[in-house]
């Protein structure tokens, strides 16, 4: 199977259980996926219409393959703290087979284009990937950058509620990470969900609720599946393991993965997951070695800051 884009392991960058919905979703707050551009005067503009040429619209939504998915479950993992989520999300599409059904590109992801290994570029954009895990069916979403702006990560997540939609999902695990500003071994998972119904099921996972957790409250996409999602009537949960927030973290990755093992019911192997989770030790050893000689403090000190 052909592997995402990863981040590298020097990259220092900085989540549903499927219960029927009390009530039909609104149909009402669903906006198309078909957005027309808002009119805006530019330099860019003004060439593009010397020219003749459109230009693209705010968002585009770019069907690559059809896809026969049964109910599937959306899975979102885009960056964020740790790369928790997007580690997570790339290693279902790696482990199981999976196919790039949908390219999404929009003015508010960065004016850049990502380069293969063979020079050739591509517009950055988010994708969605069907997946077939066992005994669910999975609508991946991943990508490489959020939007820029409050107003594009409302634009953008119900683009993607209208794709998932369209798909036929109607429950959603938004997976991130939790900063602790610290390293931790063993990380714990926490939660949030749309409906108290929901938390048993995660509770019995090993998902923790801890009240007034993650301060700050949970936000770009993960967070808007969750409020823009409740409000359409979708069953949505966010997943985040706890991660010092510093470092990519497979460590974390994995353990988010594993409640979603239990919960979904699919059985996934995590042993690239471990391997980079190794590699990054051998990271953070060297880090504390180097911290420890500037500081004239023991090489086995605890790393609690990097940078």
């Amino acid at each position: 199977m052909q592997s995402g884009n990863r981040p590298t392991i020097d990259q220092f960058t900085l989540s549903t259980i499927r219960v029927p919905t009390a009530e039909p979703r609104q149909k009402t707050l669903r906006r198309r996926h078909s957005i027309q551009k808002t009119l805006t005067v530019s330099t860019d503009a003004l060439l593009n219409s010397a020219f003749g040429n459109e230009g693209m619209d705010s968002i585009e939504v770019e069907t690559v393959a059809e896809a026969d998915l049964q109910e599937p479950v959306l899975i979102e993992g885009l960056p964020g703290v740790g790369h928790v989520g997007k580690l997570a999300a790339e290693h279902l599409i790696e482990e199981f087979n999976s196919k790039l059904i949908t390219r999404v590109y929009a003015e508010e992801f960065p004016p850049q284009v990502s380069v293969d290994e063979s020079g050739v570029t591509e517009l950055a954009h988010a994708s969605f990937y069907a997946v077939e895990a066992d005994a669910s069916d999975l609508l991946v979403l991943t990508g490489d950058h959020q939007a820029q702006s409050h107003a594009g990560h409302y634009e953008l997540t119900d683009t993607f509620l209208d794709i998932a939609s369209s798909a036929g999902a109607d429950s959603i695990y938004a997976l991130g990470g939790v900063p602790t500003g610290e390293l931790i071994e063993e990380p714990d998972v926490l939660g949030a969900v749309t409906g108290e119904t929901q938390t048993e099921g995660l509770i019995d996972a090993g998902v923790e609720f801890r009240d007034g957790e993650p301060a700050g409250g949970i936000v770009g996409v993960s967070g808007l599946l969750l409020g823009l999602g409740g409000r359409q009537g979708y069953s949505a949960a966010c997943l985040m393991g706890e991660t010092s927030g510093y470092l990519v973290d497979p460590t974390s990755a994995q353990v988010v993965l594993e409640v979603l093992e239990s919960v979904l019911g699919f059985e996934v192997e995590y042993e690239s997951l471990e391997e980079r989770a190794e590699e990054m030790k051998e990271v953070v050893e060297k880090l504390q070695q180097m911290q420890g000689q500037q500081q004239g403090l023991p090489a086995d000190d605890d790393l609690r800051y990097i940078g």
